[in-house]
């Protein structure tokens, strides 16, 4: 064969190979499927944090089994979702490290299980909660307990900037609170309500919002669930048996099977234009408590395609509704509300790029220093890390 000849055989090669390559990349994109899976199963307290206790029932011992149980689990059903543990012994692990786990391994879901206990005896039931404000002075009182761990860490006050978890004026922050993923971790702690409900036949204390550390430093859908109280003599036996403690992770495990479920199939946020209050591809059937309507700003609304991709800027959460109008943001013509059942969550501007939005970012923390940026795409609000990656 002749040098030309040489040179042209290793030419065609090299554009086959590319178009090939080309092609396996392409497929492999294409097959990528949003969704969960990674997740985080964080068992409260551990070492010597004890958690709450009632004479030989103490809660670092009943929340590690019940959370391997529910690891175990999904392992076996879902064995391509990667299941993580902040301990799997009993070991202490300060709260910014469990938050620090779920946050390197990029996880999908942060699940932090719990026991509670109370003076009053006749108290029982199971509540999950969501990252924000608390409404009242029990769900204060929880978050207080919860969040005291801290005092067992060296340099907390350095560690936490200053929160001291025994002061309510320190929950004040949480008003404003930023949750990227508020809707969905609502949906998950609904439907976790709804299995101990109906599956394991507790008593439902319903989903609950309240200021805990380990949930404001995840950058995921979060929820705490309290399984019980272990102050209550029935809840108490039924948390340290056996049967009891695998019916729970079991209810638990349903409710994540729904979540994910849910969260691959269809539109967690729906976006609505102020002259057309029908959701746009609205394929859910049911109510879930995250379906949120977005209520857009005067003069500014425009009706999105469902196979947009677009960014705004977050600049509040709060637990009351304000009207999108310039006086009540600091002369900002350009916001609109996103209104869920516990949170209604604002938002300055709708751009195309990221880049557009970093702009606006940079432009508005001059007013609103905690916006940060966040992506809808398909109707939905994603992670724009993951959009940004694809």
């Amino acid at each position: 064969m002749t040098q030309q000849g040489l040179k042209l055989l290793l030419f065609i090669c090299s554009v086959c190979w590319a178009i090939t390559s080309f092609s396996d990349n392409l497929i492999s994109a294409e097959n990528q499927k949003e969704g969960v899976s990674v997740v985080v199963i964080d068992p409260g307290h551990g070492g010597r944090d004890l958690g709450a206790s009632f004479g030989n029932a103490v809660e670092k011992n009943i929340v590690l089994d019940i959370a391997l149980k529910l690891g175990t689990t999904i392992k076996e059903n879902y064995p391509d979702v990667k299941v993580i543990y902040t301990r799997t012994t009993d070991v202490f692990i300060p709260l910014y490290k469990r938050a620090e786990i779920a946050n390197k391994n990029e996880a999908d879901l942060f699940i932090s299980i719990h026991v509670n206990a109370v003076g009053a005896r006749s108290v029982q039931g199971t509540e999950t909660f969501v990252l924000g404000l608390h409404r009242n002075e029990d769900n204060l009182e929880v978050a207080k307990k919860e969040n005291a761990v801290i005092l067992l860490e060296d340099d907390y006050n350095t560690t936490y900037e200053g929160f001291d978890p025994n002061l309510p004026e320190s929950y004040i922050m949480f008003e404003t609170m930023q949750e990227e993923f508020q809707g969905q971790s609502v949906m998950l702690a609904s439907s976790i309500q709804n299995e101990f409900r109906d599956y394991a036949k507790r008593l439902d204390r319903s989903v609950k919002m309240a200021g805990f550390l380990v949930l404001r430093q995840t950058t995921m859908p979060s929820v705490l669930i309290e399984t019980g109280f272990i102050s209550h003599n029935g809840e108490r036996q039924y948390l340290t048996s056996e049967a009891g403690r695998t019916r729970l992770a079991y209810a638990i495990f349903r409710a994540f099977r729904e979540y994910k479920s849910d969260i691959e199939q269809r539109s967690s946020f729906h976006l609505v234009t102020e002259n057309n209050t029908k959701p746009v591809n609205n394929q859910n059937t049911g109510s879930a408590p995250s379906e949120l309507p977005l209520a857009q700003s005067a003069g500014r609304a425009q009706q999105q395609k469902t196979d947009d991709v677009f960014y705004s800027v977050q600049i509040m959460a709060l637990t009351r509704k304000l009207e999108t109008t310039p006086d009540n943001f600091k002369g900002e013509q350009n916001i609109f509300r996103l209104e869920g059942q516990n949170l209604n969550r604002y938002f300055s501007g709708n751009f195309k790029s990221l880049e557009e939005a970093e702009q606006e970012q940079h432009r508005i923390r001059t007013k609103y220093p905690n916006a940060f940026v966040v992506a809808f795409k398909n109707n939905k609000l994603i992670s724009v890390k993951k959009l940004s990656g694809h």
